[in-house]
């Protein structure tokens, strides 16, 4: 399969084949993804020839992986029932690792592969979270996320790679490679998103409005989903924002005259979540938009609506047969037609120990070192140690957002170890845990304070947003643990766990050591790895790092593209052991 720039011909005519044969409804149907499986019934898949089903929050498809399968087959063997026997498409959030079963392998968020830029290493943690996504029955993953944050009030930042385009160009490459696989061992289709400005939008809102000119979204915004679509990425996904004062859902001059026609884009252009009712009816439609994400409600809305498009003459039947075909092009050429049904041999390989062994030298080359004040780190086996806060015991806590569910997690789940944990595994002392900065452990010789945001996706983590619930600044619980210590003359290491750079300029000033370990997701052990110096540090700033909260109050933050910009540590900054 792997790269794929030119049409299959064999492929084409299978697709032409086909479409001839289809009806006006059967093609809106393929143009249908349905929410969850309790929201529609096996009758529907049949009857409204339904082209692609999304799993995300909600109803679990079962309680095992081998239920997970039997669910997706039950609605599967529904479609291949029909007339032309068109195989379903089964997506899912996996964005870093399969992140909604519970005991499979969770990588850092994509800021920490980012500190990595490790090529190789991406490229692997995508292909193995092709395999464990396959394992609980899906074909389609919505990752990766390559926008260019440009604010990181942006609830999003940890979704995308770097404030890089280079870095980021280069590492969406390495996603889509790893996801899909190749002609020998295909794995999973890809989704580029959001297309265009999700992560540029004024003041960091999701959703907002993008205000970049046309030359500066050419030279900045592009060149990530230039390189997703030279590698074959099977979809991507249209952003909420709007440009030009135009939403991008119903935006034709980009969606259709700049994706598909100028960058050559052959695959799915998917919309975001119910567009369909929200940007403006059939006008997504005829901007280019070939399939509409979750009509959960809306199903009688869309198909209908679009029906009645076609009919009236509002909606060309070419548009609509250009999106079928885009939709059938990669049905076959990801296999469904000849291999519609999960692998339960696959099941075996969820959350294994060689998977978990990657998604841990991932957190090792994911943490950035920003101070190391008298070679404070590494730690010796035999100090006494005392591990502060919540967040040190908690792997729910240490995966952020999109884990186990939308919204993250703010409990410990199946299959994944803590910092604590880690801790414990290589100090030869007992080592102390203070899960609320009691100070309570007068005797300890060091204490690493665990602190950092809590999860959160999407615009509930805005900062200053509509929940207005996060800030640019630790919490003053979390601020007070790292001062209790540092009073008392403890040296103190602090682990910040966060989805974005924050303002800790004082707690940098008062502790001995300071540690951005992002979001490490399941393999939360990897930390003490390098903390105990059996690794170096090998992270590298991928976002330049704010000095004060006065770095953000205008649109934009303090980015290395800025020559203005005057952050504490510039992009690519880190420490490490060896000089």
């Amino acid at each position: 399969m792997g790269k794929t720039g030119k049409r299959n011909p064999l492929i084409e005519d299978k697709v032409e084949a086909l479409l001839t044969q289809m009806t006006l409804e059967e093609k809106i149907g393929q143009m249908t993804q349905v929410r969850h499986f309790d929201d529609i019934s096996l009758e529907d898949i049949r009857e409204r020839f339904i082209g692609s089903v999304i799993h995300t929050q909600g109803p679990l498809p079962g309680k095992d992986a081998l239920e997970w399968q039997a669910k997706f087959s039950a609605f599967q063997k529904e479609a291949l029932s029909t007339r032309l026997g068109i195989p379903l498409l089964f997506g899912v959030d996996a964005v870093h690792g399969q992140n909604t079963f519970e005991g499979a392998t969770i990588f850092p968020h994509n800021i920490g592969l980012g500190a990595t830029g490790n090529v190789e290493l991406v490229e692997n943690a995508a292909a193995i979270t092709a395999i464990e996504a396959k394992a609980t029955g899906f074909q389609w993953v919505f990752s990766p996320c390559v926008a260019i944050p440009f604010n990181e009030k942006w609830g999003r930042v940890y979704e995308a790679f770097s404030e890089s385009t280079e870095l980021t160009t280069k590492l969406s490459s390495a996603s889509v490679r790893g996801h899909q696989g190749s002609e020998e061992n295909v794995g999973v289709m890809a989704t580029a998103k959001h297309f265009i400005g999700d992560g540029a939008t004024d003041f960091g809102v999701e959703g907002g409005h993008t205000s970049l000119r046309k030359e500066e979204v050419l030279e900045f915004l592009i060149p990530p989903y230039q390189a997703a679509i030279d590698e074959g990425v099977g979809a991507i996904m249209a952003s909420f924002n709007t440009l030009n004062n135009i939403s991008m859902h119903a935006h034709k001059a980009m969606l259709t005259d700049l994706l598909k026609e100028r960058l050559a884009f052959e695959g799915i252009l998917v919309s975001d979540w119910k567009a369909y009712s929200r940007f403006g009816e059939n006008d997504i439609i005829l901007a280019g938009i070939d399939m509409v994400m979750a009509v959960d409600g809306d199903l009688d809305l869309f198909q209908e609506g679009v029906k009645k498009g076609v009919d009236h003459g509002d909606i060309p039947l070419e548009r609509i047969n250009d999106a079928v075909r885009r939709i059938l092009r990669q049905k076959f050429r990801f296999g469904l037609f000849d291999r519609p049904y999960p692998d339960k041999d696959l099941i075996n390989r969820i959350g294994i120990p060689a998977h978990r062994s990657v998604a841990r030298q991932a957190v090792r080359e994911s943490l950035v070192l920003l101070k190391n004040e008298t070679q404070t780190l590494p730690l010796r086996k035999d100090q006494k140690i005392v591990v502060v806060g919540e967040f040190a015991d908690n792997s729910g806590l240490q995966s952020g957002g999109w884990t186990v569910n939308w919204q993250g997690t703010t409990e410990n789940y199946q299959g994944a170890t803590t910092i604590l944990e880690g801790i414990k595994k290589f100090a030869k002392n007992e080592v102390y845990y203070d899960p609320n900065g009691s100070a309570a452990y007068p005797d300890a010789e060091v204490a690493l304070i665990v602190v950092g945001e809590t999860p959160y996706a999407e615009f509930f983590g805005d900062i200053g947003g509509e929940m207005d619930v996060f800030q640019h600044t630790l919490t003053e619980t979390h601020r007070s643990y790292l001062r209790t210590y540092a009073e008392k003359g403890i040296r103190t290491v602090v682990i910040l766990i966060t989805g974005r750079p924050l303002v800790v300029t004082d707690q940098i000033d008062q502790s001995n050591a300071f540690v951005v370990a992002w979001l490490p997701g399941s393999e939360g052990d990897g930390l003490a790895e390098v903390l105990y110096g059996h690794f170096d540090f090998k992270g590298k700033l991928p976002h330049s790092w704010p000095k004060s909260e006065a770095d953000y109050s205008g649109k934009y933050g303090p980015n290395a593209w800025d020559p203005s910009a005057d952050p504490l540590f510039p992009f690519g900054f880190g420490l490490c052991y060896q000089k």
